[in-house]
């Protein structure tokens, strides 16, 4: 299927590894231009010197922390001096962090907010003049997560945050339609990613068992009974940042296995 993004430009924010990593590729298998940033120089080099290979295409990439408010004054900058537009925008940044609530103080909710939300409300203003000057319109897709629609227990302060991402996009989808762009999020379920390895890696410790064992544990809660590979849910990203989905905005599309099943 042709998603008619060929020539135009992206920006991956969180694009070292994981979901962020194969949305650049996909992007670029569809033809796209595509600039990377993450907080890590030396992973963002790595990661680019394989998507060239992948791809045969030059890949730009930008160090910048989204915690930090002066990095992504500096990632603007970098942006204009780059390409002065953008077509589309991905926001994959964000985590989560494993606790109860009595564990919890405020450093820990407010580091939390600033990597999940505030993160995400940085990106989104540095890379919005371009977006507007898009001839084909913009698109934002920010990553979330299946536990805003079905929280966790001891996923507290991700619960909390990944529901205002949908707030965030629900609001931001409706003001900046007089811009011609559109904002959507996807929401994964549990993925194979580092995070969930170094997760399955500690409660293996903790309990004494293997990590494999933990991952199994984990995916029986799963109706289809295996956890989601990063290039699944970055097929969703691709699919919401092209012109395919022409009539969709202000949605938050799960891409979790099944796994949360409320109505709304």
């Amino acid at each position: 299927m042709d998603l008619g993004i060929k020539g135009e430009t992206a920006l991956v924010v969180g694009a070292s590894e994981g979901i962020g990593y194969e949305t650049a590729k996909g992007l670029l298998e569809e033809g796209a231009e595509v600039l990377i940033c993450s907080r890590s120089a030396d992973k963002l080099r790595y990661a680019a010197r394989h998507l060239e290979q992948a791809c045969g295409r030059t890949v730009h990439w930008f160090a910048a922390d989204v915690t930090r408010a002066e990095d992504v004054v500096r990632l603007k900058a970098w942006l204009e001096n780059e390409t002065g537009r953008l077509d589309i925008l991905v926001s994959a940044v964000g985590g989560s962090r494993r606790a109860g609530f009595e564990e919890l103080d405020d450093t820990a909710w407010l580091a939390n907010y600033e990597f999940n939300v505030l993160g995400a409300v940085r990106v989104v203003r540095a890379a919005l003049d371009f977006l507007k000057r898009s001839d084909a319109g913009g698109r934002i897709v920010i990553l979330g997560a299946a536990g805003a629609r079905m929280p966790y227990e001891h996923q507290v302060v991700s619960n909390v945050h990944k529901a205002g991402l949908i707030a965030l996009v629900k609001t931001l989808g409706a003001e900046f339609q007089k811009y011609n762009i559109r904002v959507n999020s996807v929401s994964p379920g549990r993925t194979l990613t580092s995070l969930w390895t170094t997760r399955a890696e500690k409660l293996a410790r903790e309990r004494g068992i293997s990590a494999d064992d933990v991952m199994y544990e984990f995916s029986r809660e799963i109706p289809m009974q295996r956890f989601g590979r990063p290039e699944e849910i970055a097929a969703m990203v691709v699919f919401l940042a092209s012109h395919k989905t022409s009539y969709v905005t202000c949605q938050s599309i799960l891409v979790d296995g099944g796994i949360a099943r409320g109505l709304i």
